[in-house]
């Protein structure tokens, strides 16, 4: 359980955008299961790898660090050694390496940070044969490095669809994209879900359920305000826990919270969406269509959330298309200059269909807006099955390793 809610107070700056995004679902695309462990097991499909989870939070963890071992290895060595010993944190009057920043951060969000999600992270460390404390330390990266998002339904698109865009702008050159993985849970006693994340990661900043809960975080200010639980994991409770829009809310609500953050969530179910500014004081929701002095060009039915010059080109397209965007004219709403040239991934959702397109920057860092998407929907992922033939990894003795196949 999380700790003892902290009060509602006041508002915060906020910058809400809201977008329709395209469509092409991979219903019979061409795949291969690569492995399997217990429950849990992983994919390609049409080149994109998509791992299955299953269980309790240490069995799902588990599951992942054996079936994404040497991705994990690679991507949690370049994090924590390449760019951990070169690039400084700058937390005013203090500059640190990224390592000893997030050891500090590590140590004052311990008494905020769910117990279930440090069982997963144990379980991620024993699966991949390395240390608890870097797979630890590398989920928390995600609280120093403070996008665009965006919802638009009803009378903003042609048939009334709710769409959820999501544009993140992380830096491409520390090599997330490298180690892209679509993440398909079953967590036991919770919501099924869908995470768009990257080996080694078991907290998430885009995603969406099988409530039709969909959610996507942006970056803001407030470095150093860390006494809450890690955004990613709040994030990764609406997703496991949610069932409608506003239990999504009450997530951010009724939990002690950290930096200044963004956040559009939508609701499939029943076209609703909100744009959300959050921060370790304050909390501010902004519903479609309303103005606010930071986003001053309201659009009926849209929420529009990105910043400077970005948020007056989205809401200029957003205005031009008004009443016409489909799945697949809405994508280029996420093309640059609204997306950066930093841009890690962009993503789609559709959530009443469980639908979600998905795009990733280039190994050489192009960005995600310029990459090809790939279509997906949460509802079959979860109906598919491991091919029998596949090689099995064993989960520990004390665990099921019980598993349908084809």
């Amino acid at each position: 359980m999380f700790r003892t809610p902290r009060q509602f107070s006041g508002l915060c700056s906020l910058v809400l955008l809201a977008v329709v995004l395209f469509s092409s679902v991979t219903a019979s695309a061409e795949s291969k299961t690569i492995a399997r462990c217990g429950e849990g097991w992983l994919e390609k499909v049409d080149g994109y790898l998509v791992l299955h989870l299953k269980g309790t939070h240490y069995e799902m963890g588990y599951q992942q660090g054996v079936l994404l071992k040497e991705s994990i290895r690679k991507n949690m060595y370049t994090l924590l050694n390449d760019k951990g010993d070169t690039t400084l944190v700058d937390l005013g009057l203090v500059k640190l390496k990224p390592r000893q920043a997030i050891e500090t951060i590590v140590q004052i969000q311990k008494p905020y940070t769910p117990q279930k999600y440090v069982e997963e992270m144990k379980g991620l460390a024993a699966g991949a044969e390395i240390a608890f404390e870097d797979v630890r330390a590398t989920n928390f990266i995600p609280e120093m490095f403070h996008c665009s998002g965006f919802s638009i339904a009803n009378s903003a698109t042609k048939d009334g669809t709710l769409y959820h865009g999501r544009v993140l702008d992380y830096a491409c050159d520390w090599g997330l994209q490298d180690h892209a993985v679509l993440v398909v849970a079953e967590p036991k006693g919770g919501i099924p879900f869908v995470n768009v994340s990257y080996a080694g990661f078991i907290g998430s900043v885009t995603g969406m359920n099988m409530k039709s809960v969909s959610i996507g975080e942006m970056g803001g200010r407030g470095l150093g305000h860390w006494s809450g639980v890690p955004m990613a994991f709040l994030v990764r409770e609406v997703l496991e826990t949610a069932k409608d829009l506003d239990e999504a809310i009450a997530v951010f609500r009724d939990n002690y919270r950290t930096c200044e953050y963004y956040y559009v969530i939508a609701d499939g179910k029943t076209n609703r969406a909100v744009g959300m500014a959050t921060s370790w004081e304050k909390m501010e929701l902004i519903q479609p269509g309303e103005a606010h002095p930071l986003l001053p060009n309201a659009v009926k039915d849209a929420a529009l959330l990105s910043a400077g010059d970005r948020y007056q080109e989205l809401s200029k397209r957003v205005k031009q298309g008004h009443g016409s965007f489909t799945a697949e004219s809405a994508i280029k709403l996420m093309s640059r200059p609204v997306a950066m040239k930093s841009n890690l991934h962009n993503v789609l959702f559709e959530p009443k269909s469980t639908k979600l397109w998905v795009a990733n920057a280039s190994s050489d860092g192009s960005p995600a807006a310029n990459q090809k998407y790939y279509g997906f929907q949460l509802s079959e992922l979860l109906k598919r099955t491991p091919d029998a033939n596949a090689p099995v990894y064993p989960m520990p003795a004390n665990q099921s390793v019980t598993q349908k196949t084809k």
